[in-house]
C-alpha cells in the first residue's frame, strides 16, 4: 500500500474510538500529506461542575415518521436462487459481477423498495451478472410502525459481522448465519454496492474503505446527477468490519469494489429516489468502471472527505448543544459541538464535518464522526 501507516493521537487509556486518526497519505500529486492531523483545539475539555457554559438539548424523543409504508417483498421469499431474498440475473456474456445489498439492517427498508422496483423491470444488462440481495428479511419481518428502531436486527448487527475472523467462527446469530449463507455472493463481486439509509437527519453521501479501487468506484458513482457529491473514506467502524471492509474488497492485489451508500432518511420516498438513481448509474457505467475505475460521463466534481475522529459518548446524559444534521460544516475550531458528562466536545479543527450524529447515544454508543475534506483519493 502506498499510504503511510496511520496514528493516533491522545492520552493513554483513552478508548480507541475516541482518539484521533491521523492520515499520512503519499503516493499522489498534490498537497495533501498530514494536513489532515492538525490541531487547532483541543477535542475534549473537561469543565467545572458548576458551569457557565449552555447546557445541551437533551435527549430527544424517539419519535418517527413513517411516511414510507413496508414494500411487498413476497417474490423474494422463493427465488430461483434457492435462497431467499437472492435474485440472480446473467447476461450470459463476459463482464462485471454486480452486487446491490439492500435492507442490512431490516427497518432500512427504503432499499427494499428500490431493489423490488429493479426487480420487478426485469433488469437487462449488456454483459455480466447482476445479483440483488435483500440481506435481512428476518428482521425487516419483525418491523412495527409504532416501535420503528426495534426491527434493525435480531441478535446483532449485520454489519459487523465481515471479518474471517468472524466469519469463520464457530459463533451463531441469526445475523451471522446469513452472513455465512450470502458470503459466496459477496466472493465474487467485481463491484458492490451497499445500500443505507440513516435514522437521524443527515445528507446522503458515499462511503469507500481505504483503497484506491474502491474510492474510484465510489467517485464514479457520486459525479452523476441528483446524487450525493460527497465521498468519506475511513479506516474502518470500531464495532466490527463493515460489508463493504469484506476480505475481498480490502486484500492490497485484489480487484473487488465496494461502497456503501447513506441515502437519506429511513422512511422517505425521496431516499428511494436516491438509491434508484445510484442503481441506474452503476448499471451504466459498470463496465467502464470496472476496468478504467471511472466512468464515461463525469457530470459533476466530487467533494472527499475523510474521518479524523470518532466520538463515543462515555455517559448516559451525552447530549448535543444543537440538533446537528449530519454533513454540516463548522467553520471554525473550538465550536462547541456537545456535553459528555462534565466534558465538553468541541470542534478540533477549521471547517470540521459532522458524520451522521447520533442524537440519543448510549453510554459507549457511537455518537458522531468528525470528518475533514480532503483532495486526494486514498492509494493502495
Amino acid at each position: 500500500m502506498s499510504y503511510a501507516p496511520w496514528c493516533r493521537y491522545g492520552s493513554p487509556g483513552r478508548p480507541d474510538g475516541e482518539q484521533l486518526v491521523l492520515f499520512c497519505i503519499v503516493g499522489f500529486t498534490g498537497t495533501m500529506s498530514c494536513k489532515a492531523g492538525q490541531r487547532h483545539h483541543p477535542l475534549r475539555i473537561r469543565q467545572p461542575r458548576l458551569s457557565e457554559t449552555l447546557p445541551g438539548l437533551g435527549r430527544p424523543p424517539l419519535v418517527f415518521n413513517v411516511a414510507l409504508s413496508p414494500p411487498d417483498l413476497l417474490s423474494w421469499r422463493a427465488p430461483p436462487s434457492g435462497i431467499p431474498g437472492v435474485w440472480v440475473f446473467d447476461s450470459g456474456r463476459s463482464g462485471p459481477e454486480i452486487v446491490i445489498m439492500a435492507m442490512v439492517h431490516g427497518n432500512e427498508y427504503a432499499g427494499g423498495w428500490a431493489l423490488e422496483n429493479l426487480r420487478r423491470g426485469a433488469p437487462v444488462l449488456s454483459s455480466g451478472r447482476l445479483t440483488l440481495i435483500l440481506a435481512n428479511l428476518e428482521a425487516f419481518d419483525r418491523f412495527d410502525a409504532a416501535n420503528p428502531v426495534m426491527s434493525r436486527h435480531v441478535d446483532e448487527d449485520l454489519n459487523r459481522l465481515w471479518h474471517n475472523t468472524r466469519l469463520n467462527s464457530r459463533e451463531h446469530s441469526s445475523e451471522l448465519e446469513r452472513a455465512r449463507k450470502i458470503q459466496p455472493y459477496i466472493a465474487r463481486a467485481d463491484l458492490l454496492l451497499d445500500l443505507h439509509s440513516t435514522l437521524w437527519p443527515s445528507e446522503p453521501l458515499f462511503i469507500a474503505p481505504p483503497r484506491q479501487r474502491s474510492t474510484e468506484l465510489a467517485c464514479a458513482l457520486a459525479g452523476g446527477k441528483e446524487l450525493p457529491q460527497m465521498v468519506l473514506t475511513d479506516l474502518g467502524h470500531h464495532g466490527g468490519s463493515r460489508l463493504i471492509e469484506h476480505a475481498h474488497f480490502m486484500s492490497p492485489g485484489g480487484t473487488g469494489r465496494s461502497c456503501l451508500l447513506e441515502a437519506g432518511p429511513h422512511w422517505e420516498l425521496s431516499t428511494v429516489t436516491v438509491m434508484e438513481s445510484a442503481i441506474a448509474r452503476l448499471l451504466a457505467e459498470a463496465e467502464t468502471i470496472h476496468l478504467r475505475g471511472q466512468a464515461t460521463e463525469e457530470s459533476r466534481q466530487t467533494e472527499m472527505a475523510v474521518v479524523t475522529d470518532n466520538i463515543i459518548a462515555r455517559n448516559a446524559d451525552f447530549s448535543f448543544v444543537r440538533p446537528w444534521e449530519g454533513g454540516a460544516m463548522i467553520p471554525k475550531a473550538g465550536t462547541p459541538l456537545a456535553h459528555d458528562g462534565h466534558d465538553l466536545i468541541c470542534t478540533p479543527y477549521d471547517e470540521c464535518l459532522l458524520i451522521m450524529p447520533n442524537l440519543r447515544p448510549r453510554r459507549g454508543q457511537l455518537a458522531v464522526r468528525l470528518a475533514r475534506r480532503t483532495a486526494a483519493l486514498f492509494r493502495s
